[in-house]
């Protein structure tokens, strides 16, 4: 069902746009010590795993997988805040880092992409062959989430006992427009600009062989890098046709995991109207839309000087009812 949702943003930081760049500033000087992992999957490829702390098989603590964004990774942000507040919950945080995203190139010339669940999937075939005795739940930002949704439609049983999707581009055509609109564009090229640079490298690994790099040089948006790059190295026809099939709108009704999406209708990367116009969801499902918020910011509280994180409170307070 479709709820309003609590978060209250500062006063200091009501515009959408300040909401969605303030937590990286306010945390460029934020760590966190992770135990690394690699995972090596049946292609011959691999992902990087960023563990809170090394545990053992015996582990009985629920542990809390996240997902990042796009060209996302243990350093960003809204990563470090999160598996920060998952080990202050006496939790084990894993982020499993899609493909090239850890700060090594992929071996395959396949990429990462919106809809691309096989590697959460066998990601999670991992956990829980390993973790047997641990509960587990998964958190996805951004791109990730809407990865999080098509693998929860796809995967009915699966091994989490909830689940979370942050600012998800749930319509990923309408979302590509959104973000091509305004200062959106200034997100837009950050993106793109590290899109290009990891396919300059996998160019120069010798692992894509069909892209003109005068051409990909000229890509200014996120559908021009989608219709030359993301479709054609994953088998999709054209951007239109990537669009439709990884979109994880039309699925939500398919999903059984008790699960939390969190949506701003002041998102400057998502398209509201195509986001919240869904007609039914699933009754375990809750869809808490905030007016304010921007892009994973929901900064609250009354200090400038000692902002609060509302999502690393709301999500391990979902969580903890399943867990």
């Amino acid at each position: 069902m479709f709820t309003k949702s609590s978060f209250s943003p500062a006063w200091w930081l009501k515009n959408a746009h300040l909401q969605t760049i303030a937590a990286k500033f306010f945390r460029r000087g934020h760590s966190i010590d992770t135990t690394n992992e690699t995972l090596e999957l049946p292609d011959g490829d691999f992902v990087d795993l960023a563990w809170t702390e090394q545990v053992n098989s015996a582990c009985t603590r629920p542990i809390i997988a996240v997902l990042h964004g796009l060209e996302g990774s243990k350093n960003s942000h809204y990563a470090k805040g999160m598996l920060s507040a998952i080990k202050a919950q006496g939790w084990v945080g894993v982020l499993m880092h899609f493909r090239g995203c850890s700060g090594r190139p992929n071996r395959m010339p396949q990429s990462y992409h919106s809809g691309q669940t096989c590697d959460v999937d066998y990601f999670s075939q991992y956990l829980a062959s390993k973790y047997p005795d641990a509960k587990k739940a998964i958190v996805g930002f951004s791109l990730g989430g809407n990865v999080l949704t098509k693998y929860l439609a796809q995967q009915k049983q699966n091994i989490y006992q909830a689940a979370c999707v942050i600012c998800a581009p749930l319509d990923l055509s309408s979302c590509s427009n959104r973000i091509n609109r305004g200062f959106s564009r200034v997100y837009q090229k950050y993106l793109v600009d590290m899109l290009r640079a990891s396919t300059v490298e996998k160019i120069q690994a010798n692992l894509l062989h069909n892209i003109n790099t005068t051409q990909l040089n000229n890509v200014r948006s996120i559908r021009e890098f989608d219709q030359m790059v993301t479709a054609p190295i994953n088998g999709f026809i054209d951007a239109n046709d990537y669009y439709k099939q990884a979109s994880g709108r039309d699925v939500l009704q398919q999903i059984t995991t008790p699960c939390l999406i969190i949506h701003a209708t002041d998102d400057p990367f998502l398209c509201h109207v195509n986001t919240t116009a869904i007609t039914s969801l699933p009754k375990q499902m809750t869809f808490e839309v905030s007016a304010k918020g921007g892009h994973v910011g929901f900064i609250s509280g009354n200090n400038p000087f000692k902002p609060r994180y509302w999502l690393e409170q709301r999500i391990p307070e979902f969580f903890t009812r399943y867990l």
